[in-house]
């Protein structure tokens, strides 16, 4: 503990918490050890206890008995400082025929968003239970946001652990209770407030006070809960003492002192008779048609009968037919004992759920299915249904819709929306690849082997790119590019890739003193300039070219040497037996190789021959 001394001085100290001292409840209820504010020290407080039996007849949370016939829905209990978010109702309707008699038909509990009903759909017999959430019925037992409803035959079990609330419904009545430290001081409606005060039980809403709690129970209906409308009085009611009662009290019945007499004694001490007692005489002094001598009666599954001797009501244990005996060989059903419906004073056998005995499940689902618990009609035990994902499936693989499945080469396929009418699956649909069989100029489009979806385009031809035209060359096929055309691109295939080979015609040394006078011209393919020798002897002459032989070719052009020239001829006229011819031919030579570059990428030695030296040979004359 923090204690301030002086001039923002502070001293901490320990805090020495008093000794809880014991308290009395008064509802009877045995007092609990709570933590104050600060969560340091403990002391004694009641927990709220209120309960409702009979037709109806309420013990609020401090222990206040009183009776109210309503026929409304109302506020059992809501949080007067909202903090948990819990409202506790009532639905009370009229019950039976002739009395004017009201049941609780349901308790509705409203925790957070959720709501959940408990009802009764037989009040004047064995009880008939079930539980609902936003009007579906809920299968028990049930565990859902916090919240857990159970079934032990004769009552329906609500609670919310996180709160420390438990609420029971059945055929007897209603109980609720809640844990002090979290719901002390804070709750408001027919259960009144949970401050072990009687006194200040019966307030209506906006915190006034009135002396009957009957009074103000009408000043309860619930809003917003269901269809009914019910609206409070109008006019409040009187307070303090000066109300004078305008009859004489009635006087209770004499059967009600068997309540207080030696027949229940061993019960006195763990339960006290005085709020039954107070029932009783509210049940006989408001009953219109009380019972006459000699009439007999069944009550509390007894037979009795008004003896006008004793002047006293006689009864004996109600005989029940035999109960069938009842064979229960599904899973998680026990045989049990429970009211007939149609007679609630005797039993019958019947099989009854107990979810604790049920097997364990396999909760494994094949690829593309997913486990989803349910309970059967009929059933006990939870089943696992495996539900359809909204997938395709393949091989073991789940895809979603829109997606590409890898199905079969050479087929396209996509999971699509329809769903398979046999797996509840989406199908999967494929289609063949479509093969685009043309092909840009200078290919052509082949079958490849059978394993390939699709052919492919195989180039044939070299595409040479001039000036933004496309040129389509075959093998060995030429085109001149400028220069006057002396500049030419070939195409060759080298190593199954055609390749184009861009070389410039080399003129030979062109000299025009050694041409015959008008002879001058251009060469056919307009690159050189030639003419007519003069003559001139027999010599070697030179010209600059690649060397080529089956389909390889020389890196580079080569110095070729041949023999030309003019040889000295004649026949003379007069002596036509006399004539001598001669040609220029090669008098000395020698072989030389080369390596040559072939279309299939091999590399060959060739062996051609070098002219040295050329002289006139003699040959014949024709």
């Amino acid at each position: 503990m923090a204690k301030c001394i002086e001039d923002n001085i502070i001293e901490i100290v320990p805090f020495e918490c008093p000794p809880p001292q014991n308290i009395t409840c008064q509802n009877g209820k045995k007092p609990v050890l709570v933590k104050d504010e600060y969560g340091c020290c403990e002391y004694y407080a009641c927990d709220c206890f209120c309960e409702g039996w009979g037709d109806p007849h309420y013990v609020t949370f401090d222990g206040h008995f009183y009776s109210y016939q309503g026929n409304c829905t109302y506020v059992l209990m809501e949080e007067i400082r909202p903090q948990y978010h819990l409202k506790i109702y009532i639905d009370s309707v009229y019950c039976d025929p002739v009395e004017h008699v009201s049941c609780p038909k349901s308790i509705i509990v409203s925790y957070n968003k959720l709501v959940i009903t408990l009802t009764n759909h037989n009040l004047m017999g064995g009880a008939d239970l079930e539980a609902f959430e936003n009007n579906e019925k809920l299968r028990l037992p049930y565990a859902r946001n916090g919240v857990r409803v159970i079934s032990s035959g004769l009552d329906l079990i609500l609670s919310i652990p996180m709160l420390g609330v438990d609420i029971t419904f059945g055929a007897t009545g209603f109980g609720i209770n809640l844990p002090y430290q979290l719901f002390g001081n804070n709750t408001q409606g027919h259960c009144g407030t949970c401050n072990n005060n009687k006194a200040d039980d019966c307030m209506i809403p906006g915190g006034i006070l009135v002396d009957d709690c009957a009074v103000m129970a009408d000043y309860w209906p619930a809003s917003g809960v269901n269809s009914e409308l019910c609206t409070p009085p109008t006019a409040l009611p009187p307070v303090g003492g000066d109300v004078k009662p305008t009859s004489k009290p009635c006087q209770a019945h004499s059967y009600c002192n068997l309540l207080n007499s030696e027949l229940f004694k061993e019960c006195h001490p763990h339960l006290s008779p005085e709020n039954f007692f107070l029932a009783c005489e509210y049940d006989s002094c408001h009953m219109s048609n009380p019972a006459v001598f000699n009439e007999v009666f069944e009550y509390n599954c007894e037979d009795c009968i008004c003896n006008k001797t004793s002047k006293s009501v006689i009864c004996k244990p109600k005989k029940c037919p035999d109960v069938n005996p009842v064979i229960c060989n599904a899973p998680g059903f026990v045989l049990v004992n429970v009211s007939n419906p149609s007679d609630p004073c005797c039993s019958e056998q019947v099989c009854k759920c107990d979810a604790s005995l049920c097997p364990p499940m396999d909760n494994k689902c094949t690829v593309g299915y997913s486990p989803v618990l349910q309970v059967p009609d009929g059933k006990c035990c939870p089943e696992i249904i495996c539900e359809p994902k909204r997938v395709c499936v393949h091989k073991n693989m789940e895809y979603e819709p829109g997606t590409t499945v890898p199905v079969a080469q050479c087929q396209e396929c996509t999971c699509t929306w329809d769903v398979d009418p046999k797996t509840q699956l989406f199908q999967i649909k494929c289609s063949f690849v479509p093969c685009i069989e043309k092909c840009d100029p200078g290919y052509e489009y082949v079958e490849t082997n059978h394993n390939d979806c699709c052919g492919k385009c195989v180039q044939t031809h070299c595409i040479v790119n001039i000036n933004g035209v496309d040129h389509i060359l075959k093998e060995g096929e030429s085109l001149p590019t400028t220069n006057q055309g002396c500049d030419k691109i070939t195409c060759t295939k080298v190593n199954g890739q055609f390749i184009t080979d861009k070389h410039t015609i080399q003129c030979p040394t062109f000299n025009i003193s050694n041409c015959q006078p008008g002879t001058v011209q251009q060469s056919p393919d307009g690159c050189c300039k030639v003419c007519v020798d003069q003559v001139k002897g027999c010599q070697v002459q030179t010209v600059r070219d690649y060397i080529n032989h089956n389909n390889c070719q020389s890196e580079k052009r080569m110095d070729l040497t041949f023999c030309g020239g003019d040889c000295t001829s004649f026949s003379r006229y007069t002596d036509p037996g006399l004539s001598s011819c001669k040609c220029c031919q090669a008098t000395r030579s020698s072989n030389r190789t080369v390596n040559l570059g072939c279309i299939n990428g091999d590399i060959v030695t060739h062996t051609y021959v070098h002219v040295e030296e050329c002289g006139c040979s003699k040959t014949n004359c024709h």
